[in-house]
């Protein structure tokens, strides 16, 4: 009991943390399921965008009306989705019905993925029949993240993390991700600036993709980075 008032976690806590996450991954494992397995048969035509641009585009499936090179590494993300990250939410509700630290921390990461994933196709992929389960996944991945980091105790995190934390490693990485993606999309939108959108908005009206990382992603990646050369607890649960 005075573990758990340490943790912050009671049963209502955890069994409300475990239905979120076995929600979320049921919305998810149906989505991915939907890509992988109804994308149609590849069938393509040459079209071109309002702004001039060539580019082709999938005609059958639930991913229809979007670029064929958008599809492709769609349906890979599905599969990454459906055989890793699903299957690792579900697993990891074993634990977190006991309402460990741990388990709370892998499903944060598990639970961010899924909503950057889920945002990300909501508003990239044209408006087809999965647009309110992915608009569904995003919004209850957010709930169960801020549910979930509202059970963490920090001075728990802390003394459990801070010795042993690769502060060093993880700052790095956290800012060497944040200047690659920098360098990655300020070049793309350079080009794409001085017309060069040949293969590069594939149909879409603007760069959604850029525009998310670089808003979102980056900041995030050089805070991390930085609390976590700094050894800051928020750092850690960043991490």
């Amino acid at each position: 009991d005075d573990q758990r008032k340490v943790s912050g976690m009671n049963k209502n806590k955890r069994i409300e943390l475990v239905v979120l996450c076995l929600a979320v991954a049921i919305l998810a494992g149906a989505a991915a399921t939907v890509g992988v397995f109804f994308r149609g048969d590849g069938t393509v035509e040459t079209v071109v965008s309002p702004r001039g641009e060539r580019y082709q585009m999938i005609v059958s499936g639930v991913y229809r009306y979007n670029a064929q090179r958008v599809v492709a590494e769609g349906i890979g993300w599905d599969v990454f989705t459906l055989f890793a990250a699903v299957p690792a939410l579900l697993l990891c509700l074993i634990w977190l019905a006991r309402g460990t630290l741990r388990a709370r921390l892998f499903a944060l990461g598990v639970l961010a993925y899924l909503f950057y994933q889920y945002l990300m196709y909501s508003v990239t992929w044209a408006f087809g029949p999965l647009f309110l389960l992915f608009v569904a996944i995003y919004a209850l991945s957010l709930v169960a993240i801020v549910r979930t980091v509202a059970t963490i105790n920090m001075e728990e995190l802390d003394s459990r993390t801070g010795p042993r934390f690769p502060a060093l490693g993880m700052g790095i990485f956290s800012l060497a991700m944040a200047a690659l993606l920098i360098i990655m999309w300020l070049a793309r939108i350079a080009a794409a600036m001085n017309g060069k959108i040949e293969g590069f908005l594939l149909g879409q009206t603007t760069l959604v993709v850029q525009a998310l990382d670089l808003g979102l992603i980056v900041p995030l990646a050089v805070f991390t980075g930085v609390t976590a050369l700094r050894r800051r607890r928020i750092g850690y649960l960043l991490s």
